[in-house]
């Protein structure tokens, strides 16, 4: 067992969970330490952990409950968005145990049921854009103060929010960070005005998987109330598998969305490169893809 997985089981034990056979490491995200619990009884769950090398590269975390926020997220898109989500086991100060799920079937069909459940997601919305508390997109805080206006709220909370960011501002000169700014100003020319509905906030492929039996199920959400395309603009831009190509057709169909929706995801996702840029060494291209996208809004002369 490595030294990450010994000290999991430990907490798992300090916490209560002693029934633990073995702990394995599992494929997670980049922000924790995750590992896959067989406990006495042939069950299994699901476990992340923060250990010391990861809690340096948080903001404020884990003392102000990440963890915690990260299952009440959980909640949300099950109870208030009918979302299926993993039951939470445990939720502390550095530990989340959750139910095991499954991979994704590999067919057209699992994605004809997401959209439909995507769909059902935003459907629920609300009269002002943000969260009653911050919770955290990977490892920074995702500023969730609630504003009436989206334009507002999108420019304030999920761009110009990461200028400051030593990675970023190393990644984006000042003409870069100048046309930022100038998009910003610019947003109710280039973005439709929708209301503010129920979104997963982290949504890429990685993040779905699937019950028992089938039905989608969405894990590690950084919820917010704020506009649906920025969901839908995270698995747009994400290389998201062949067999989910009608999945869009079809959430238009389901949602109404114009035609023009193609266009406007490359705005819509400055929001999730930036993040990339501010928390990791290796930004995947997404310094590329933010200049890219900045460029026509950059002032000549």
């Amino acid at each position: 067992m490595t030294d990450a997985m010994a000290l999991l089981r430990r907490r798992l034990d300090d916490s209560g969970i002693v029934d633990v056979v073995s702990v394995e490491p599992a494929t997670g995200g980049l922000a924790a330490t995750a590992g896959l619990t067989r406990r006495a009884d042939g069950t299994a769950v699901f476990v992340k952990g923060f250990v010391e090398e990861f809690v340096k590269g948080f903001d404020d975390a884990p003392s102000d409950g990440a963890f915690p926020a990260e299952a009440e997220g959980l909640a949300a898109l099950r109870e208030l968005g009918g979302v299926a989500t993993p039951d939470v086991v445990l939720a502390d100060r550095d530990l989340l145990v959750l139910e095991v799920l499954h991979p994704r079937p590999r067919d057209e069909a699992f994605w004809e049921r997401l959209a439909h459940a995507l769909a059902r997601l935003h459907a629920t919305t609300h009269d002002r854009f943000g969260w009653h508390r911050d919770n955290w997109l990977g490892r920074r805080r995702q500023d969730n103060a609630w504003e009436d206006d989206g334009f507002t709220f999108f420019a304030r909370s999920r761009l110009l929010r990461w200028l400051g960011e030593p990675r970023v501002d190393a990644a984006l000169g000042p003409a870069d960070r100048m046309a930022l700014e100038h998009l910003c100003a610019r947003l109710p020319e280039l973005l439709p005005d929708r209301p503010a509905c129920l979104t997963h906030g982290d949504l890429w492929a990685q993040n779905v998987l699937a019950t028992a039996g089938g039905r989608p199920a969405l894990i590690d959400p950084a919820v917010s109330y704020t506009w649906a395309e920025v969901d839908l603009a995270h698995l747009w831009t994400t290389a998201p598998p062949p067999e989910s190509r009608g999945f869009f057709d079809r959430y238009a169909e389901l949602t109404g969305l114009d035609r023009g929706w193609r266009d406007r995801m490359p705005i819509l996702q400055l929001r999730q490169h930036l993040a990339v840029i501010a928390q990791y060494d290796d930004d995947w291209g997404a310094a590329e893809q933010v200049r890219a996208t900045l460029a026509p809004f950059r002032r000549r002369g």
